[in-house]
């Protein structure tokens, strides 16, 4: 009798429901190094985990777009100071949490990559180079994604750096219809000896060619109108 009337009891109570817990902000960087035993390196990839797992709860899945986003770049700030080579927090801001829905919250992403970029240009050149195309392509913020390119050049300046992503500032210049400026990074680019490779070299000469053509028609354009 005393087990019919437990488990009428128990079918008589509420389901339990699934409650999103909320992101916290990271703890503070002494904290986490005095937690780390002397491996930071291993106790960055552990919150990696954490916080690349935290959208799917018991019972639950937090979409991207819901979460708070400054607690998220707090997170990826801590993750990138403990382990400052590693990569993978600014993939997560750029490919994960960049990819939402919400310009407010894109740009957020964004503005992070370009102010963990200062603290190492010529590794982490790849991330601000997505930034820059994300600006361009997905925000249609062509001054923003001008700015990040100029960045690329002025910083980024190892010789691993690939020369396509030195040069995103002149096409950029173009595609705003500055062709002057265009031809002048691009003549300058051409003259400093940096690009050596024949192919290359023949490429951007046609497009140095191109740019000339363009704003010959510009002006004729111009010239036209009453």
């Amino acid at each position: 009798m005393l087990l019919l009337s437990q488990i009428t009891f128990a079918a008589m109570q509420p389901r339990p429901t699934a409650a999103a817990q909320a992101l916290r902000d990271a703890p503070p960087l002494p904290v986490l190094r005095a937690s780390s035993l002397g491996d930071p390196i291993a106790l960055a990839q552990g919150l990696t985990l954490y916080l690349q797992a935290f959208d799917n709860q018991p019972g639950i899945s937090i979409p991207f777009l819901d979460m708070d986003y400054a607690k998220v770049q707090s997170w990826l700030a801590r993750i990138l100071e403990l382990d400052p080579i590693g990569q993978y927090p600014l993939l997560m801001a750029a490919q994960v949490y960049g990819q939402v829905s919400d310009e407010a919250k894109q740009r957020k992403m964004i503005e992070f990559v370009e102010s963990q970029f200062h603290a190492d240009p010529n590794r982490r050149w790849p991330w601000l180079a997505h930034a820059a195309i994300m600006a361009k392509h997905r925000l249609h913020d062509l001054p923003l994604a001008l700015r990040y390119a100029k960045l690329l050049r002025e910083h980024a300046t190892d010789s691993s750096v690939p020369t396509w992503a030195r040069q995103m500032e002149i096409f950029l210049h173009e595609d705003m219809g500055e062709y002057e400026s265009a031809k002048v990074m691009l003549g300058g680019l051409l003259h400093s000896g940096t690009v050596t490779d024949p192919h290359e070299i023949h490429f951007l000469m046609g497009r140095l060619e191109q740019l000339e053509a363009a704003e010959k028609s510009s002006s004729t354009s111009k010239k036209r109108l009453p």
